[in-house]
């Protein structure tokens, strides 16, 4: 479930083995009211966790693992621009921004840490483009053709959801998408049984929130 958002100091762990690294990242959170630096030991307490890595690979996501025991963890990354990992694999890691090294800046670090603790993230343009790619790559080679997509929520679900939320009833739908009634009817109360959904107008209303529709 995704956090609420965080008001007050932002509470910010930071994990490097080079000392003079981590002794830079926090005389950077010294001087701002923003946030406030968390000592190595309280890592588990952190809205945010600063990890720095030269290579950003399988091997670097792996030792996040063990940098905090809480598994709702959100990491910046501070790297060198080998960046040679799974975006997907990151992000699944709990890596909700990365600030490349070489462009570190006080100010952009501060600001990236706020956005971060707010529930945002943020990625280097190229990063982002890479993360484009999988998705699209994603959807078109593995979901699409499964009648899938990534809200969990199938092709047919959606039409029936759409038209439902026009207030269509069901045997309108069924002659709109040329199914039969029981189809339609077990379509919707499948998805509303998976997703716990009282009734159909709960299920537009979850539909909305959830941009499907």
């Amino acid at each position: 479930m995704p956090r609420q958002t965080l008001t007050g100091t932002v509470c910010v762990g930071v994990h490097s083995p080079d000392a003079l690294v981590r002794a830079g990242l926090v005389s950077s959170l010294q001087n701002d009211p923003r946030v406030q630096e968390v000592p190595p030991e309280r890592l588990h307490e952190a809205d945010v966790v600063v990890a720095v890595f030269d290579t950003v690979d399988a091997a670097a996501l792996d030792q996040l693992r063990p940098v905090s025991d809480n598994s709702d963890t959100r990491f910046l990354l501070v790297a060198g621009r080998q960046w040679q990992a799974d975006l997907s694999v990151a992000i699944d890691r709990g890596v909700r921004a990365v600030l490349w090294r070489d462009a570190f800046t006080p100010p952009a670090f501060i600001r990236t840490l706020v956005t971060i603790a707010d529930g945002g993230g943020s990625l280097p343009p190229t990063l982002q483009g890479t993360l484009m790619e999988q998705v699209r790559w994603t959807h078109s080679e593995v979901l699409t053709p499964h009648g899938l997509t990534a809200s969990g929520v199938s092709l047919r679900e959606l039409d029936v959801l759409r038209l439902v939320a026009e207030g269509k009833e069901l045997s309108e739908i069924a002659i709109g998408l040329r199914y039969s009634e029981r189809t339609v009817k077990y379509t919707l109360y499948g998805l509303m049984k998976r997703l716990q959904l009282r009734n159909r107008a709960h299920a537009v209303s979850y539909a909305i929130r959830a941009g499907l529709i």
